[in-house]
């Protein structure tokens, strides 16, 4: 007996890895309760430009692109911007529902979740701005 298939809409979650390793199985395992299909930087190990091909094309595939931004900013790609941000500034030049999680208060992250420099904090501070602009929770 075939039912109604319900569509399940995929959802492409976006972070720096290391420090929000479990916030994002959280996350996962959350869409996966409400049917969804969780994608991310856990197909890719390592990001590279070829890479970088094969996550826009999986962005491209997703229904929603979320990104969960805390006290990294991450690994930095060929153009100077963390990949989390060049996802999130892809997903938006495509017109894809961007949500954006925010920490309220990177501060009290301990310091193995900060960044270390004064240039990736300050493009921390960047990133989280332009990601304020949009459809965004604390």
């Amino acid at each position: 007996m075939l039912g109604h298939m319900e569509k399940r809409y995929q959802v492409f979650v976006s972070s720096t890895y290391a420090d929000l390793h479990v916030e994002r199985q959280e996350v996962m395992q959350a869409l996966l309760e409400l049917d969804c299909i969780p994608a991310g930087m856990e197909l890719f190990p390592a990001a590279n430009e070829d890479q970088w091909t094969l996550i826009k094309k999986v962005i491209d595939d997703c229904d929603y692109y979320m990104v969960i931004v805390a006290g990294r900013y991450g690994s930095i790609g060929p153009d100077g911007l963390s990949f989390t941000e060049m996802e999130y500034r892809y997903a938006l030049d495509i017109g894809k529902t961007v949500l954006g999680f925010v920490h309220r208060e990177p501060g009290v992250l301990s310091a193995s979740r900060c960044e270390a420099t004064d240039e990736g904090k300050a493009k921390l501070v960047t990133f989280r701005e332009f990601v304020q602009k949009k459809m965004c929770r604390f």
